[in-house]
């Protein structure tokens, strides 16, 4: 099968590496983190670009390496090609194979922020992937004095920083600079294993209908409020 990838740059390495050991051919297109900072819309608006601009008569399918995020993907439409993408809320399920564990893991860990290799080499910022705004984007918005107050309340309730390992990590670099920060915060600190499971079926297009939807041509993706979390409909 000859997939066109679309992915957010935050799963660069697990993308890649996902892309080398699929049997498929793969071309992939990273788009900048943080879409889901400017709103539902102009992320939306942003992937539908990207999506309508892939050329039908190279590819045979999309795959998107993206959650909700919110609900960026709701209305997002396929052209002339059938998209498939993870059944997730936001990249965290992706990271840890799957949204059960996702939930179960927050559950039992009230006020975690996660990190990972990308979320360290594409920004600097310290955020909760999913929320919907940055420190940068307050400072904007507020100024920089005020900005650190709203920040601060915003984030008062976290406690603890876990670093998601993949294996994809060349060395132990990220892992020990999210440790310092946790430290330097006072906050809790573990290393959880990652789980290569989601983006290796993403790129190898074993598409089980549990954990990814399938949008036919002429279909949009919409919000379902249950395990689902998205479905599709037809225009």
């Amino acid at each position: 099968m000859r997939l066109k990838v679309i992915a957010c740059e935050i799963l660069f390495r697990e993308i890649s590496a996902a892309a080398a050991r699929s049997g498929n051919q793969t071309d992939v297109e990273f788009l900048p983190k943080g879409l889901h900072d400017r709103g539902a819309a102009a992320m939306r608006t942003r992937l539908q670009a990207a999506v309508d601009t892939v050329d039908e008569a190279r590819y045979d399918a999309i795959a998107l390496g993206y959650a909700l995020c919110g609900t960026g993907l709701a209305g997002l439409t396929a052209r002339s090609l059938p998209i498939a993408l993870p059944r997730a809320h936001d990249c965290i399920t992706l990271f840890l194979g799957s949204k059960e564990r996702y939930l179960e893991y927050f559950q039992n860990h009230p006020g975690v922020y996660f990190q990972t290799s990308g979320w360290i080499e594409r920004g600097q910022d310290l955020r909760q992937p999913g929320l919907d705004c940055s420190y940068e984007n307050l400072v904007a918005k507020y100024g920089e004095e005020n900005a650190r107050y709203v920040w601060e309340e915003l984030t008062h309730s976290y406690r603890q920083l876990t670093f998601i390992e993949m294996g994809v990590e060349p060395d132990n670099g990220f892992e020990r600079q999210t440790r310092a920060e946790a430290l330097r915060r006072g906050w809790t600190y573990e290393k959880v294993q990652g789980d290569m499971g989601i983006f290796e079926r993403l790129l190898s297009a074993q598409w089980n209908p549990e954990d990814f939807l399938i949008v036919p041509p002429g279909w949009r993706v919409i919000v379902r409020p249950d395990g689902s979390v998205i479905d599709a409909e037809a225009l």
